[in-house]
């Protein structure tokens, strides 16, 4: 889909450099409200400046930040993806720094900056896979990645450790098939 379109009261685009004021207390929210969620910490986070917060922000088909943006212009919701780089690794695509907002939350927004991210990923040339990592103590993320067609590869036992104690992460990816295509042509195939 193209960038900048509006959907069920959301303007779905991607982050530009010059909106960092805007995106990164949006991070640290989701960094400091959600710790075992990211590998990422606020106390580190915060200290980084904003000159090179923009520097880490992205706006190319493979290494962007998509935003959901409400109809007032307020940040509601991101989901970061970049490709790999190496010639051995080029295939393969990473989602990162899901978070949405808890007004915003359970009205399918995560869902739409999904389905955004992975319709993109259909149009990169040699892009065949996706991987993500979720924190298994996060059930309802988990459950919208199966839905899409992510599959659980490994857990990483312990992967973080928030005050003392241990968070699993499973490890997940996606496959684009001729049969994930379908998906694309506006069709949801049960998936939504």
């Amino acid at each position: 889909m193209s960038e900048g379109y509006t959907q069920d009261g959301y303007v779905i685009r991607n982050i530009h450099r010059d909106e960092a004021d805007v995106y990164w207390p949006f991070r640290l929210e989701a960094l400091k409200t959600h710790p075992e969620a990211f590998g990422a910490s606020f106390e580190l986070s915060i200290q980084i400046p904003m000159n090179e917060v923009q520097e880490r922000i992205h706006n190319e088909p493979d290494d962007y930040i998509l935003g959901a943006y409400t109809t007032e212009g307020a940040l509601a919701g991101m989901m970061g993806f970049k490709r790999e780089y190496g010639l051995k690794l080029r295939h393969k695509g990473m989602i990162w720094g899901v978070y949405v907002t808890p007004q915003y939350r359970g009205n399918g927004l995560a869902s739409r900056l999904l389905q955004e991210v992975l319709d993109r990923g259909r149009h990169l040339e040699g892009i065949k896979q996706i991987n993500l990592s979720v924190v298994t103590t996060n059930e309802s993320a988990r459950r919208l990645y199966e839905r899409y067609g992510f599959e659980v590869y490994g857990i990483e036992r312990n992967a973080l450790e928030v005050n003392g104690q241990g968070y699993d992460e499973a490890h997940m990816n996606y496959f684009y098939t001729e049969q994930s295509t379908s998906i694309e042509d506006g069709s949801t195939g049960g998936v939504l």
